[in-house]
């Protein structure tokens, strides 16, 4: 009887991380190669390889997949998705994993959720990043100390020429401020 709860609870996180990623179905096909980790530019500074958590995902082990740093890690390059022979859409199990850690609270401890919502709130203004805003938006919100800390570097950033002090917009904002408010509203509806 025990058995039978834990292969339901199992199935239930795989089941959950399938229907909120694009794709997601894909994710029953892994085959546990390793194509994905041993491709990963990041996967030094992960705790579990993509491949893990994959694992991890089919074994139940939500705690376990949300309080890993491992999606916060990921840098999107989907190199891990265009090498996967099963095509599986890892980067955006990557992306799941954090909403889901977010909305559940594993992320607390972590600075990449205030980082991910100061990166956000940018390109949803601008369609792009503004470093110098990112840094001082997320650093003076969440690290008021560090942040004085950074001032020799941002100020020789700038000196190079690798740093604006005023962000620029994309052409045709308005097209993409459209496309993300309907990609919320559709998500809303979830």
């Amino acid at each position: 009887m025990v058995t039978a709860v834990a292969t339901s609870t199992h199935s239930s996180f795989l089941n959950e991380v399938v229907r909120e990623t694009p794709f997601g179905e894909r994710v029953r096909s892994c085959i546990q190669c390793g194509t994905c980790g041993g491709s990963c530019p990041n996967g030094a500074e992960m705790q579990y390889t993509p491949r893990g958590i994959i694992n991890l995902i089919n074994a139940g082990q939500r705690e376990k997949v949300l309080s890993a740093n491992t999606m916060w890690q990921c840098v999107s390059c989907y190199f891990c998705t265009s090498r996967c022979p099963h095509n599986i859409p890892i980067t955006d199990v990557m992306y799941t994993l954090k909403r889901m850690a977010i909305r559940e609270g594993y992320g607390k401890d972590s600075d990449a959720p205030a980082l991910a919502k100061a990166f956000t709130y940018y390109v949803d203004k601008y369609g792009r990043s503004f470093e110098m805003g990112l840094a001082t938006r997320y650093h003076l919100l969440n690290r008021p100390i560090a942040a004085m800390k950074m001032g020799p570097m941002g100020l020789s950033m700038f000196k190079r020429g690798r740093m604006a002090l005023t962000p620029s917009k994309i052409r045709n904002i308005g097209q993409l401020q459209a496309i993300i408010n309907k990609a919320r509203e559709l998500g809303g509806a979830r």
